[in-house]
């Protein structure tokens, strides 16, 4: 054998006794050990009929035979009984000692495939973090992605639930702006990563969804984890497609990718495996962004403008409403609001957008929010929307005048009309707005007033914070986080009765909440400060706070934060009861049924994991565990003992 390697495959003979087989590999080529008639045999480990590993199957009268259907041959030779064309390749064995070595020809360099060219094509673009699952389907394009993170342009983040790394996306992209790439085998693999893409989606945050596909020519079968996944995905994607020998390879990335950042939207790109596993064609280069993608900063029409100047300089009592898209233009927001020293309210999915203590900060409307914010809408005279959905969880009044600045032109108006539509981008929009109002307005100084309804609202709090026998109340628990998180944290919060409180009561001072904002999915918080942790590294301190239930759902990913040393501090609280669903039970008039829950001891699985886990039940103990998890240097869990009622 020409240019061949050496490679040991057993460090003792006698580990493999006569009669027996054995997997091992030399180099990259999987072999099947076989020790028969008093000497060691190397064959190629899958079988030509299916490709079953035959180093996992044994021989039987006097033939090697394949586990997955039964096809014999030769242990020492490869050859086929009867006569077949379908021997197995051998390998030149030697002894030296005890250890057993195996020639193969030495590797030939690595030829790009097209998965190559796609996924080079992609770091390009800017997309760098992927969360998912390598599996038989998508070997090829995870291999290109091995090569990119080799190079450092990549960072590859193996999740235990495809669910969580489409959700870990969709946090990346919403505290970023900018998208992650979930990944997963054809199949279930795919399909666990739609609700995640739903979530992106419906959040206008950017995300792309890779996933394997079965080989093309069984596509139609009825194959093994045959799904249509083009069609499965056609709902949730602005761009879906699947990757032809013949397509533009690096076209079909980029197309790909601009649009995910130009319509904040999801896309998704399947490759069937043989596909993948193609080498590229001979010209065929990975593309860049350059030149290929505008600017974002539009300006509104000019008559929108003149509408909106008119009424901003005759409003006596003007509130500001920021929502979740105007999250990378607050200090132009702010310095508006300053000028007009009016009130500015958030969305809840806008949470800490504006500190709780600036001046003009007025807390969350809706739902999840505070009687300030209510008060404030209730008793102005016009309303300025900047980059909010008027969710009916929101509850923005269509009963006040209205100006709305968005970027999207179908945002606008959506659900009723508004005084004044005005689209473009929100810094160049309240930049002009603002030199066309400087010094012409009619509004007051609401500081005082704001800070009068704070006093109230404190006061009010205080009065419910208290310990009760069967648990610590909500309030307690937010209480303890606005006097303990890190004023830069990320915090990404589940959904429930726990993030009606912590909207209720947290109190945010500089840090940014991430959310399941529009699709209201259980179990985002892990996941999506996963994803914030990617982004953010160790640049700002990152939490996630959720109920028992929302837990539940990717609790196996504590081994993921152990793995990679995510620094990410989670706070349970643990009530054993689906307490918002029994709350609607009882507003439904019907029975409370089927929301008790049953759970571990959260403390002790972090634990079992290789974090840290802290379990409190009194009212003294919080502050000082909460000071501990902050103070961990690594992954660690904090379970609450909550009551159910004391939300």
């Amino acid at each position: 054998m020409d240019n061949k390697k050496w490679y040991k495959v057993l460090d003792n003979r006698n580990t493999l006794p006569e009669g027996r087989v054995q997997t091992v590999t030399a180099g990259h080529q999987g072999i099947c050990l076989t020790h028969y008639d008093g000497k060691f045999s190397a064959l190629d480990n899958a079988c030509p009929h299916q490709g079953g590993p035959l180093g996992e199957g044994s021989i039987e009268n006097g033939m090697l035979r394949c586990p997955w259907h039964g096809w014999d041959f030769d242990p020492c030779n490869g050859q086929s009984p009867g006569g077949h064309d379908d021997s197995i390749i051998t390998f030149e064995v030697k002894e030296e000692g005890d250890a057993i070595y195996v020639a193969i020809p030495e590797e030939e360099s690595h030829k790009d495939t097209i998965s190559d060219v796609m996924i080079e094509t992609m770091v390009n673009w800017g997309i760098d973090t992927v969360f998912g699952m390598v599996g038989h389907s998508n070997l090829a394009v995870a291999d290109a992605m091995r090569r990119q993170e080799e190079k450092g342009k990549l960072q590859f983040f193996g999740i235990r639930h495809e669910g969580a790394a489409a959700f870990a996306a969709s946090g990346y992209a919403k505290l970023t702006g900018k998208p992650a790439a979930c990944f997963g085998i054809a199949g279930p693999g795919a399909t666990n990563m739609f609700t995640g893409m739903w979530d992106a989606k419906v959040d206008r945050a950017p995300m792309l969804a890779l996933s394997g596909q079965v080989n093309t020519q069984v596509v139609g079968t009825g194959a093994f984890q045959e799904v249509d996944l083009v069609k499965a995905f056609d709902s949730v994607t602005q761009f879906n497609h699947a990757v032809h020998l013949n397509s533009n390879h690096s076209e079909l990335m980029s197309q790909a990718v601009k649009t995910a950042l130009i319509k904040r939207d999801v896309v998704h790109i399947t490759f069937p495996d043989e596909v993948a596993f193609t080498e590229k064609p001979e010209h065929a280069v990975a593309q860049t962004p350059e030149n290929r993608i505008t600017p974002f900063n539009i300006s509104p029409p000019k008559e929108m403008v003149e509408k909106a100047v008119n009424l901003l300089k005759k409003a006596k009592r003007p509130v500001i409403i920021v929502g979740h898209g105007a999250r990378f233009e607050m200090d132009a927001i702010t310095a508006f609001a300053k000028a007009l020293n009016c009130p500015v309210i958030t969305t809840f999915k806008a949470k800490g957008l504006i500190a709780d203590s600036h001046p003009l900060g007025c807390g969350v409307l809706g739902r999840s929010g505070t009687p300030i914010a209510s008060w404030f809408m209730n008793e102005c005279d016009l309303m300025l929307v900047l980059g909010a959905s008027f969710s009916n969880h929101t509850g923005i009044t269509p009963k006040k005048p209205i100006i709305q600045v968005d970027y999207d032109p179908m945002a606008l108006s959506k659900h009723h009309k508004v005084d004044v539509a005005l689209w473009g981008e929100i810094s160049e929009t309240l930049h002009i707005i603002t030199t066309q109002t400087k010094d012409k307005t009619a509004a007051i100084d609401q500081t005082e007033e704001i800070k009068e309804r704070w006093k109230l609202w404190r006061e009010e709090k205080e009065s419910r914070l208290k310990d009760c026998g069967n648990g610590l109340s909500s309030i307690s628990v937010f209480n303890a986080m606005n006097k303990v998180t890190p004023d830069n944290a990320v915090i990404a919060v589940d959904v429930g009765n726990n993030t009606y409180s912590f909207g209720r009561y947290f109190e945010p001072t500089n840090q940014a909440v991430l959310m399941s904002g529009y699709l209201g999915s259980i179990g985002f918080a892990l996941p999506a400060a996963m994803g914030a942790w990617a982004a953010q590294g160790d640049k700002r301190p990152i939490w996630s706070v959720s109920g028992d239930a929302g837990l539940g759902q990717y609790l196996a990913e504590i081994n993921t934060l152990v793995k990679y040393n995510m620094n990410i501090k989670h706070v349970v609280l643990n009530n054993s009861e689906l307490g918002k669903i029994s709350k609607e039970q009882r507003a439904a008039e019907v029975d409370v049924w089927q929301t008790s829950l049953s759970n571990p001891s959260f403390a002790k699985y972090a634990e079992n994991c290789g974090a840290l886990g802290i379990r409190v039940e009194k009212l003294e103990d919080l502050i000082p565990a909460m000071e501990k998890l902050r103070d961990h240097d690594g992954p660690a869990l904090l379970e609450i003992i909550t009551d159910v009622n004391l939300i």
